[in-house]
């Protein structure tokens, strides 16, 4: 049996397209009247892709300039959400689970930090760690190793659970710890997994 499971928040906890356009609603507003010469395409990815990895990721991936990634800074990292967010149906399920359970979900402080409490999670984990770009050089990567460490863990000892293969699963795989990956819409056929289900429940049979 595990010893205790990390989990991420966005799209693992809680679907975050069920808060996005509340959310996002200036940013996407800045972001179509201040990308003049920027593909529609491109654009409409840049979008989505903001609902599912942090803005900096986003803007590299998508080539925004520097003023325009300046901007987006500005205006995201004194976001906060402020109205109720209900986790995925089966997150109880999870939560019932009688083990160790820390959060580790990258994004601006003050953002993930609201989203964490109008979820009312913060009583779930024994610790949160929020990965904030704009504070420290940090990664979930080097967070994951101070787990083990401070916990006195092995490898064997944790299960990752997440949503991004190239995030937290590629992270938790290139350090030996088994991971799950959670594709409630089955988009990530070819990634790499120890296990895989479109329900948070799976995660159970794997523990």
């Amino acid at each position: 049996m595990k010893k205790a499971i990390i989990l991420d928040l966005d799209n693992t906890i809680y679907p975050v397209n069920s808060i996005a356009d509340e959310l996002f609603m200036r940013f996407f507003e800045m972001l179509e009247s201040d990308s003049e010469g920027v593909d529609f395409k491109i654009l409409k990815q840049a979008k989505d892709a903001i609902t599912r990895m942090p803005f900096q990721t986003v803007a590299d991936k998508y080539n925004f300039s520097q003023e325009l990634k300046n901007k987006g800074i500005e205006l995201l990292k004194n976001l906060t959400y402020d109205l109720p967010i209900q986790p995925f149906g089966d997150y109880h399920l999870i939560k019932a689970i009688p083990i160790k359970k820390f959060l580790v979900t990258s994004g601006f402080t003050n953002l993930q930090r609201s989203k964490i409490k109008m979820l009312g999670i913060e009583g779930d984990f024994e610790d949160i760690h929020i990965v904030d770009p704009q504070v420290s050089d940090l990664t979930k990567k080097d967070v994951f190793v101070g787990i083990l460490k401070k916990q006195h863990y092995n490898p064997e000892d944790l299960l990752i659970i997440g949503d991004d293969p190239e995030s937290e699963i590629k992270a938790a795989t290139e350090l030996g710890i088994d991971t799950f990956l959670f594709d409630p819409m089955n988009k990530y056929t070819e990634a790499v997994s120890d296990y895989k289900s479109e329900k948070l429940k799976d995660v159970i049979s794997y523990i």
